[in-house]
């Protein structure tokens, strides 16, 4: 699934995206500390693309590795505990990687839009 070049993301998009229902991801702010949108003015959830990205790895966690709500918690803090921090001599190439992969998937996207 590709997730859209946006800053923020309402609910029902992430949803949409996602094919779940709002409530459910209402449901998992509060069991995963992780998934915390920022709320506007109007206290409406606003999904950056991190929030989205970690929604679809919970819901593949649930859905389709059939953890539990307390093991997909357990996971994602396994992941997080596994990340490279921002000062470590490895993340440079990693990030050089990530950013690399992004603008190949941007000119492929540019060039099939050309055609």
């Amino acid at each position: 699934m590709e997730i859209p070049e946006k800053l923020y993301f309402k609910i029902g998009e992430v949803a949409a995206l996602l094919e779940l229902k709002t409530h459910v991801l209402r449901y998992w702010e509060t069991e995963f500390p992780v998934l915390k949108p920022v709320k506007s003015r109007s206290n409406q959830r606003l999904y950056r693309r991190e929030n989205v990205e970690t929604a679809l790895l919970i819901k593949d966690l649930l859905y389709r590795q059939g953890f539990t709500i307390a093991g997909a918690r357990q996971q994602l803090k396994v992941d997080a505990q596994t990340r490279l921090p921002l000062g470590d001599p490895a993340s440079p190439a990693a990030l050089l990687k990530d950013i690399k992969s992004d603008l190949v998937r941007i000119r492929q996207r540019l060039t099939d839009d050309q055609i």
